[in-house]
């Protein structure tokens, strides 16, 4: 397994990530963590590894885009000095364009949406001893689905930064493609965004394995 005994593993992202965390910061009792993944993987990290005592910690915030987690990222993540970040965002820069289509200004286009990623992880990643970038998903097995088909475009410019900075990189994406092999989208998601246990537990499981850690 890839993270070392002590470290802080930090995720940030939007409300799939945030899942009802605690505020200021998504650490502690009674669902600190929230729902979703991230407490799927620190349950799965204590009790596969208790040894290394692993210290989880969930920044993330409904409906960001990249340019939110630009605005908060001194306060969210450099001033918590994590050894490991995750970074999962994207999915409202997509879906923005098209739920709120005249709201040009709120759009976080392809380019912009790299760039900005590219930029955090630059000044965040001299500080890490580990990188995990998650690709923005839609849970619709269709290509030809538009909203599908962008967020396709924005899973890639993940892969691209991934791959240029020589970070881990979870393709979300897929890992919900092999699901929709056997099952429909509405039996993970009823809007094809904010997953059930089931569709958390998938993002879990892709995010461990990128670790090292089969569960």
């Amino acid at each position: 397994m890839k993270i070392a005994a002590g470290s802080r593993l930090l995720f940030i992202g939007d409300s799939i990530t945030d899942a009802g965390r605690a505020r200021p910061v998504g650490e502690g009792l009674f669902e600190a963590l929230g729902k979703g993944y991230v407490n799927l993987v620190s349950g799965m990290l204590g009790a596969a590894c208790p040894e290394r005592k692993i210290r989880v910690v969930n920044m993330g915030t409904s409906g960001n885009t990249v340019r939110d987690l630009k605005a908060r990222w001194k306060t969210d993540v450099l001033d918590l000095k994590p050894d490991w970040l995750a970074i999962m965002i994207g999915i409202n820069d997509v879906w923005r364009q098209f739920d709120c289509p005249l709201q040009t200004e709120i759009h976080v286009g392809l380019k912009e949406y790299e760039a900005t990623l590219n930029e955090l992880v630059s000044r965040t990643q001299p500080a890490l001893k580990g990188l995990v970038l998650m690709t923005p998903f839609f849970i619709e097995s269709s290509r030809a689905d538009a909203m599908r088909a962008r967020m396709d475009e924005y899973g890639a410019a993940v892969k691209k930064v991934a791959k240029a900075r020589g970070a881990l990189c979870v393709d979300t994406q897929a890992a919900f493609n092999a699901y929709l092999k056997h099952a429909h989208s509405a039996s993970l998601a009823w809007d094809r965004v904010h997953p059930n246990v089931i569709g958390h537990t998938i993002l879990a499981r892709a995010f461990l394995k990128s670790v090292g850690l089969d569960a």
